[in-house]
């Protein structure tokens, strides 16, 4: 009976040492796991904070614009990438009429700043190149980040305006 109790011995041992790293190496991965979560929350967070953007190409020169999280930007961007002629009005913006409407959400911005790209009405597209006061009501879509090299992009006149994400 001693021969056969060893065996038994034995098996009861390296059963309860298995099953003692299998428990181990468990209880390792759920905290691995609870901390991949947590960078995974972080990560969603800062995700969430952030600002999409736009690309504007006037010539040769690209600008990436920071878009607002509106209805109005949300149908704008299905209709990426598009290219507008834009015409020039009033010494300070650009404009195109769209052929069909987007959602609004008009107010009254005070100032007007260089960089800014606001919906007028239901269908036209303004891209500002200069500092004023307005009256006039707009939906946001956006802000040029750099607007530097803005007006001398767009210059004098027409210009063509590529639109993309």
């Amino acid at each position: 009976m001693n021969s056969i109790n060893l065996p038994v011995r034995l098996i009861r041992v390296l059963s309860f040492a298995m099953m003692f790293t299998t428990l181990t190496t468990m209880t390792a991965c759920a905290r691995d796991d609870n901390e991949a979560d947590s960078e995974s929350q972080i990560l969603q967070n800062d995700n969430s904070n952030m600002k999409s953007t736009l690309k504007l190409t006037i010539g040769q020169t690209s600008f990436t614009a920071t878009i607002e999280d509106n209805a109005t930007v949300k149908e704008l961007q299905s209709l990426l990438p598009m290219t507008l002629q834009m015409d020039e009005l009033n010494g300070n913006e650009k404009y195109c009429y769209l052929s069909s409407s987007l959602p609004t959400a008009a107010s009254r911005p005070g100032t007007i700043h260089a960089g800014d790209i606001m919906l007028y009405g239901s269908s036209c597209i303004v891209i500002f190149y200069k500092t004023f006061s307005s009256g006039y009501s707009y939906t946001r879509i956006g802000h040029i980040d750099n607007v530097e090299q803005l007006a001398q992009a767009v210059g004098k006149g027409s210009v063509s305006v590529r639109f993309e994400m």
